[in-house]
């Protein structure tokens, strides 16, 4: 074939000279940059908090800190069960213990409030069957001064006790010990997916060299997150769930955007490109498609933000960084070990070696070929590329196949496959939203034991109660009005109270359902509306902080999803010119998330695999949680929508055929996409190993609706809803083609047009190598030759890019 000669490369400079000018000295602040994250992010866990559901601007948490302050023991959230064995609790050698017990707690600092069964004889605290009775306080301070102080004082007074055995429970038992657990869990899901996710890079790249790239990337990211939590510790409070996306995103976002800047990398090297060329064209490609999926999934996850719950805003603060860290290391430290490694990227190359043992040569006649293919690798030539390239150009006519399918019968999979999703979301619409308890610890955690024991045998469950403040100057014929009215309140058991003191006094309310069920969140309600006459009432408890942060979630979730359909929009219009595209993206990213949300009921809210699954139902999902999980996939959904969507929108400007061109983006990038959302999967569920319920449900299901949106989204609705659409796809009205060609978004370089033109019939599909009768792919991807160089000229605005 004809040698027909390559356009000149644009010159090397601006950003390109800036990440490659000194790449060790790069490379060596880098170190010591990570070294310094390490240092500064060391001891992260133990500042955050496990609480964060309640919004901090609502009424029960006013009452909370007023009730906290003014009556501590109104608020115990440390809860002794004193188990007396064979004997009863009335027994004169229990009571004694039991007082020495609350005398020696009493005496501790930071704990106030003591109280208990055998100071006030309270039913409420000594079990049905009379062997077992609470001792209650309150440890002051917030989540980690609490915990702090419970690790001090729990040895002294968890286990055998003389005649009576003790265990520790209450709010800051759980909450300290879920921290404990999640520490666990984050350790053995990195020590999971580190190992596995290397394995499946190798078999996606070939060369563990290049496998270890991302890698490196990601721990970066992960570390660089942990210092920006720990400097956000000092300010405000920052959940523990929250490093749980800072490993799923630092390790499965680095991947994505490395997998594409290698693989575009070792193309250029292929095409006969020098390394200091080939990290150019990458970064003016590759590169530029990095960085707008990082800013689309930056802002997804920055729509928690406008959520009072800093359980919510914590995620918003690690997802921004770790995405961030993660383009910048993949933009700047990538590129400089990319010109440090050069051709030596595809060494170690270990499918070769995996080929070459299944074929089962002698010895003596295999040694000359390895040779031969290591030197193929290191240049990025030689026949066992081209067998390579050969296969993955397969892989790509495979999805170029399932395109063309699809498009023929586009009616039909739209519909089947729209309604098929919308089916699998079905079970969300019997969504219940509630709070998270004890029951997301394992079965064996003692706080757990202990609160499940309190549900199960005795009278209205210890700490299930309302409490209702009451400020102003009353009188006792006020207290005792405003005690008749809330008697008299359908779903009361019992009110006590009140207890006074200066103008402040509080009652306890006992409902009769349970602690935050449907009744007793409508008890809350009704508790509000009381008539209390000169008295200002504010309830709380925890039913009321269900309550708040339901309504605190349903005022600002319209702004969360303007922010993220907004943004959305916007960006991706800048990339396409499109009107219609950014709807057709936001509208199937929506659709993605079906299988997740339905899942999320299915599974655990309704127990379906909760035996399989190892967690125990609580018949209602806690409520921030769908929020959390909405932000996050619909990021991760537009982080493979954009690679799909650019490379469709290259080909169009090339060619102007509709068709051909989704069929020519699916080719290119199906394989590529369905990799990295496979990785990314398999880091979510070895999150999803946790034993927290939470953790579980968050990992398991962003891992179901990752694999659901590059298999069948993108692969089958797509295309479908593309070819529906036909080339109305592309139309913009005149204004905003102006605005476009003007501050459109583009990833390419602006380089002199291919000869012959973009229709020039040698070169159907555009590729540097076609070009210049190389006929390459991507040996390094499932799908093969996604990453030919596709030249482009922009048709309204003269301008020629180069696709990724």
């Amino acid at each position: 074939m004809p040698e027909v000669n390559r356009p000149e490369p644009p010159p090397v400079g601006g950003w390109t000279r800036f990440v490659t000018a000194r790449p060790r000295l790069a490379l060596l602040a880098a170190l010591v940059i990570t070294a310094l994250a390490v240092f500064a992010g060391s001891g992260v866990a133990d500042r955050m908090g496990s609480g964060g559901w309640q919004a901090p601007d609502a009424e029960s948490s006013y009452a909370t800190e007023v009730l906290e302050r003014e009556f501590p023991a109104s608020q115990p959230n440390l809860l002794l069960l004193v188990d007396s064995g064979t004997a009863t609790v009335d027994d004169p050698a229990v009571a004694a213990e039991a007082a020495r017990l609350a005398e020696r707690l009493d005496a501790e600092p930071g704990v106030s409030g003591i109280g208990s069964y055998w100071q006030n004889a309270s039913p409420a605290l000594r079990s049905e069957d009379g062997r077992e009775a609470v001792i209650a306080a309150r440890i002051g301070g917030d989540e980690k001064a609490a915990g702090e102080t419970l690790e001090r004082i729990a040895p002294d007074f968890a286990g055998e006790r003389g005649p009576v055995r003790v265990s520790i429970g209450g709010p800051v038992a759980v909450q300290h010990e879920m921290q404990e657990i999640i520490q666990e869990d984050l350790l053995r899901a990195e020590l999971i997916a580190l190992p596995v996710t290397l394995v499946l890079l190798v078999m996606v790249f070939g060369s563990a060299v290049a496998a270890m790239l991302p890698l490196g990337v990601g721990i970066v990211a992960i570390l660089g997150t942990n210092a920006v939590l720990r400097g956000l510790t000092e300010f405000t409070d920052v959940s523990v769930f929250a490093m749980n996306l800072t490993t799923a995103l630092g390790l499965g976002l680095a991947i994505d955007y490395a997998l594409f800047i290698v693989r575009r990398f070792r193309e250029e090297l292929s095409a006969g490109a020098d390394t200091r060329t080939a990290v150019g064209t990458t970064l003016r490609t590759a590169g530029r498609t990095v960085l707008f999926s990082s800013l689309t999934v930056a802002v997804s996850l920055s729509a928690m933000l406008v959520f009072p719950q800093y359980f919510l805003r914590s995620f918003a603060y690690a997802g921004i960084a770790v995405v961030l860290l993660a383009a910048a290391a993949a933009l700047i430290l990538l590129p400089a070990a990319l010109m440090l490694l050069g051709p030596r990227i595809n060494a170690w190359d270990l499918r070769r070696l995996l080929r070459r043992r299944r074929k089962g040569g002698a010895a003596g006649s295999a040694s000359a070929p390895a040779a031969g293919e290591v030197r193929g690798a290191a240049e990025g030539r030689g026949a066992s590329e081209g067998r390579e390239n050969a296969e993955g150009r397969e892989a790509g006519e495979g999805w170029a196949r399932l395109a063309v399918l699809v498009m023929r019968r586009a009616p039909v999979f739209a519909i089947v496959t729209t309604v098929g999703l919308l089916l699998l979301g079905l079970p969300f619409l019997g969504a219940k939203f509630g709070t998270a308890d004890d029951r997301q610890l394992p079965t064996g955690a003692e706080s757990r034991v202990v609160q499940e024991h309190l549900r199960e045998a005795f009278p209205g469950s210890p700490g299930g109660g309302l409490e209702i403040l009451a400020e102003g100057s009353g009188t006792p014929a006020a207290y005792g009005a405003l005690k008749d009215r809330m008697e008299r309140i359908p779903g009361v058991l019992r009110v006590d109270g009140p207890v006074t003191a200066d103008s402040v006094a509080y009652y306890s309310v006992l409902p009769e359902g349970e602690a935050v069920g449907e009744e007793t969140q409508q008890l809350v309600r009704d508790l509000r509306a009381v008539d209390s006459g000169s008295l200002e009432t504010s309830v709380t408890g925890a039913a009321a902080v269900l309550v708040d942060s339901k309504d605190a979630i349903a005022d600002r979730l319209p702004w969360a999803l303007g922010v993220i359909v907004v943004a959305t929009l916007l960006l991706v219009f800048l990339m396409t010119g499109s009107v219609l595209i950014p709807l057709q993206a936001v509208v199937l990213n929506a659709l993605s998330l079906t299988a997740m949300f339905g899942a999320m009921v299915w599974v655990f809210q309704d127990g379906n695999l909760s035996g399989v699954l190892a967690f125990t139902s609580t018949g209602d999902i806690e409520t921030t949680l769908p929020v959390l999980m909405f932000c996050v996939a619909f990021g991760l959904s537009m982080d493979y929508g954009v690679f799909l969507i650019s490379r469709i929108k290259e080909e169009h400007d090339r060619t102007g055929d509709h068709e051909h061109s989704v069929t020519f983006g699916l080719r290119h990038t199906g394989g590529l996409i369905t990799a990295a959302a496979v990785i990314l999967a398999v880091v979510m569920v070895a999150i999803g190993t946790s034993r927290v319920t939470n953790t579980k449900m968050l990992g398991l299901g962003i891992a179901l609706a990752v694999l659901m949106d590059a298999m069948v989204v993108r692969g089958l609705l797509v295309p479908a809803v593309m070819k529906l659409m036909g080339p109305a796809t592309w139309w913009a009205p005149a204004p905003l083609r102006a605005f476009h060609r003007k501050f459109g978004l583009s990833e390419g370089d602006t380089a002199p047009a291919a000869p012959g033109g973009p229709d020039a019939p040698n070169a159907p599909d555009g590729s540097a190598a076609e070009r210049s009768g190389q006929a390459r792919s991507a040996p390094d991807t499932p799908g093969g030759s996604d990453a030919e160089d596709i030249s482009t000229a922009d048709r309204g605005g003269g301008r020629v890019t180069t696709g990724a």
